[in-house]
């Protein structure tokens, strides 16, 4: 009885101080070769506790940081993202994008990041982690930069994501051309013109089928970046690419996608429950 009543004691305070947890997913913090552009990408990998210690295959959602941010944006603003892991069984992975826009620079040979994510960095975590490798059971989605990339890149590869999410996307930066070194990844708009042209989300629709890959995108009402999402959206319409477009209130800030997360998540663990 008393052995009983001692063990029930140190449980509670072990539970109380944090040293017993209800989630056990792993965080780990890589380093992934780039052949293309010859040098290591950090990436954070978020692995579900059925991955490794029931070794059950779980798919993968991809999540891209801002301009400015880095391969930990994400798991420090959102904490609980490993809780997360666990109760929907999935992995989230995270990596450095740097500056990049998550296009491969037709002028900076040491900024490929298409190819790193698209083909890289799932060839590394589909080879080290119990991950399901395919495109139905894989998603990206990002916000500002992030958005624009991860909508960017599932259109050009639509055999690797088959689901792609953006949150206050920067899906068409013609607009800002002195902004955020996009004349460092790009060249100057007034010289360059045919690549940026080339490489913004709405210029990318005729590459992909209707529900080819599933899209929700998803911005503020007074964000600057509304005009061009609209615009998209009303592109996918007359294109007949079928989508989710949400407006809520809100502005560029970490709060409007703190809560957007959640329903992107949402939306891509149905679209896997349904594959």
């Amino acid at each position: 009885m008393k052995q009983t009543f001692l063990k029930k004691t140190i449980s509670l305070l072990l539970f109380s101080c944090g040293l017993l947890s209800v989630y056990a997913a792993k965080v780990d913090t890589v380093n992934v070769y780039s052949p293309t552009m010859d040098r290591e990408i950090k990436a954070v990998v978020i692995v579900p506790e059925s991955a490794y210690s029931r070794q059950t295959a779980r798919p993968v959602i991809y999540l891209l940081h801002g301009y400015g941010g880095f391969e930990k944006s994400w798991i420090i603003k959102k904490d609980n993202l490993p809780e997360i892991a666990d109760e929907k069984e999935v992995f989230f992975v995270c990596p450095n994008g740097e500056s990049s826009w998550y296009i491969n620079s037709p002028v900076k040979k040491e900024s490929q990041f298409e190819t790193f994510v698209a083909q890289e960095l799932t060839h590394y975590i589909d080879s080290c982690y119990m991950t399901l490798p395919r495109a139905d059971k894989r998603a990206i989605t990002g916000l500002s930069m992030g958005g624009h990339g991860a909508l960017y890149i599932a259109m050009r590869n639509p055999n690797i994501f088959g689901a792609a999410g953006s949150m206050s996307g920067g899906v068409d930066f013609r607009p800002f051309t002195e902004k955020w070194e996009l004349k460092t990844i790009l060249g100057d708009y007034n010289t360059n013109k045919t690549a940026w042209d080339a490489n913004v989300v709405v210029n990318q629709i005729s590459k992909i089928k209707n529900r080819e890959v599933e899209l929700f995108i998803d911005c503020g009402k007074d964000d600057f970046f509304m005009p061009v999402n609209q615009e998209l959206h009303n592109q996918l319409d007359k294109a007949g690419i079928e989508h989710d477009f949400i407006i809520r209130p809100g502005k560029h800030t970490w709060d409007y996608w703190l809560n957007a997360i959640d329903y992107h998540i949402l939306f891509f663990t149905n679209f896997f429950n349904h594959k």
